[in-house]
């Protein structure tokens, strides 16, 4: 039997160097974000902190995917602002502390949720997703990573810009962070140009004392990501039907929006990487990491694009890199936390800006004149939702949908029917393409009913009764001839078929007359 959880592949082989440095950048780059993600609904940058910390060493550790970093993420942090609305709607007098109860309740449930998506294997229909949504998804994703670093750029909490001095040093220490990260790699691999980069812009505003926007001055007067290790937390909630239907449609929302989030984020870096992941395993372990991060006062969250692809980049490919930035994030927030703060928010950004260009697919532009135009407008449609409502799992869902519908209007299209008349007088039909509930109109037009002779064979063996529509296009052809007392034969029915059009007959009346002679072409193979 294969083990659900085979922690480590001891054949693989880790490159320890890259996989710990990598790691550290990694942990860096996850400190500002995971702040900006708890702010979104209004939390404290710890339980945003805690949230990284939990979920990037328990799917580290367990997911089904190596090399890939699962952290607090804006898709999960905007469903919060929806159920803290639902929550002052329902109580007018609820405090702070009582809303994080239900916070942390609905992460864990959306974490049961997960872990049952993954028993019952449901990870593979991620598959059904096609490719243009996934160029969509990734774009949008890369603009959204990209315009999320301009409020670094304005004064905090206004639309001003900063002053013009300030802005020039930003932008400076910002294109310099982007330039190192650029052109170090053709110079050297040795070490993460990422980390270098970091570690050159903060050498140089902390060795001239330069005056620029720090990690602490994107935080609230008073906040500090100084803690300790997370604090359990077990929600103090009343037991009842009530809270149940209060909290489960979001907790419901948070596991779709971090499955979808993380199955995507687990094929795009297979490709990357040309190594499969396993998504029943990562969903196991995305719940997991939610459940344990509800009790430890987390806000949960899913995988990240751009952190696995800083990870990645940098050469890392094994469990040691995503293991590495947890524990190091934990080592910031209870001893390093001064030392973080002072880090200059210009290298940090420079290095958003270079993973939203290496997330963006820029080879989608080639595709626009040999992509058929329904998948243009697929991806082109995906990526605008993805940007504008930052909300993945619609955009996705929306993407699939389409593409669903333009595969099935262009099936549609493809039924086709070759007449001829044999020398006993009757009238064949062979049908060519699926029979389903976009191509009846076009089936039950290809027939001549009144001027047909009296008996008439429909051939199937190019073609398929897909669905309850087929059975009934079928069901109300058979009808018409029979009101003009002209017998209808169906031909070279697939095993399938016979047991689709079987089963429908206490439904629906079936008038079919199966000629025993002829052989189902299916069953012969």
């Amino acid at each position: 039997m294969q083990k659900m959880f085979n922690l480590f592949d001891f054949s693989q082989k880790v490159n320890y160097k890259t996989e710990i440095l990598s790691g550290l950048t990694v942990a860096l780059a996850l400190v500002p974000e995971a702040i900006a993600f708890a702010m979104i609904p209004g939390f404290s940058p710890l339980t945003g902190l805690y949230a990284a910390f939990v979920m990037a060493l328990i799917t580290s550790i367990f997911g089904g995917r190596p090399g890939m970093i699962s952290g607090a993420t804006g898709a999960v942090a905007v469903i919060f602002v929806g159920l803290i609305l639902e929550l002052k709607n329902h109580f007018v007098d609820i405090t702070p502390t009582q809303i994080l109860n239900y916070v942390f309740a609905t992460v864990i449930i959306a974490g049961i949720l997960q872990i049952l998506a993954g028993v019952l294997r449901l990870g593979k229909f991620i598959r059904l997703v096609p490719h243009p949504v996934m160029f969509g998804f990734v774009n949008g994703l890369a603009i959204i990573i990209f315009m999320a670093q301009f409020p670094n750029f304005y004064q905090k909490g206004t639309n001003n810009l900063l002053e013009s001095s300030a802005f020039i040093m930003m932008l400076g220490l910002t294109l310099l962070t982007m330039l190192i990260i650029w052109g170090l790699p053709k110079l050297t691999k040795a070490v993460p140009s990422s980390l270098v980069a970091i570690l050159v812009v903060s050498a140089i505003v902390l060795g001239f004392g330069i005056d620029t926007m720090t990690v602490a001055d994107t935080m609230n007067a008073g906040e500090t990501i100084k803690g300790g290790f997370p604090p359990l937390s077990i929600p103090q909630l009343p037991l009842t039907f009530e809270t149940f239907k209060i909290i489960f449609p979001y907790a419901a929302i948070v596991a779709g929006v971090g499955l979808i989030e993380s199955l995507l984020t687990l094929n795009i870096i297979d490709e990357i990487t040309d190594t499969r992941g396993n998504g029943n395993k990562e969903c196991i372990a995305q719940g997991s990491a939610n459940i344990l991060s509800g009790f430890l006062s987390g806000m949960g969250g899913c995988a990240m694009i751009g952190q696995s692809l800083i990870n990645t980049s940098a050469g890392a490919r094994a469990r040691l890199s995503g293991i590495t930035a947890a524990v190091m994030l934990l080592v910031f927030i209870m001893f390093g936390s001064s030392l973080i703060e002072k880090l200059p928010m210009a290298a940090l950004v420079g290095l958003m800006f270079m993973v939203a260009i290496g997330t963006f697919e820029w080879a989608s532009f080639k595709t626009f004149k040999k992509m058929p135009n329904s998948d243009v407008v697929v991806m082109v449609l995906v990526t605008l939702i993805t940007a504008i409502t930052h909300n993945l799992a619609i955009a996705v869902l929306f993407g699939v949908i389409l593409s669903a519908l333009a595969y099935a209007w262009e099936n549609a299209k493809r039924i086709r029917a070759r007449k001829y008349i044999d020398d006993n007088g009757v009238k064949h039909y062979e049908i060519f393409g699926p029979l389903f509930f976009g191509s009846t109109t076009a089936f039950t037009e290809k027939f001549d009913i009144q001027n047909d002779p009296t008996e008439v064979i429909i051939d199937f063996a190019e073609s398929r009764i897909a669905d309850m529509s087929g059975i009934e296009a079928v069901n109300k052809l058979t009808e018409r001839y029979a009101k003009l007392n002209k017998k209808v034969h169906l031909k070279h029915l697939s095993s399938d078929c016979i047991d689709l059009l079987k089963n429908a007959e206490a439904i629906i009346d079936v008038n079919i007359m199966e000629d025993p002679t002829y052989k189902v072409a299916v069953d012969m193979k």
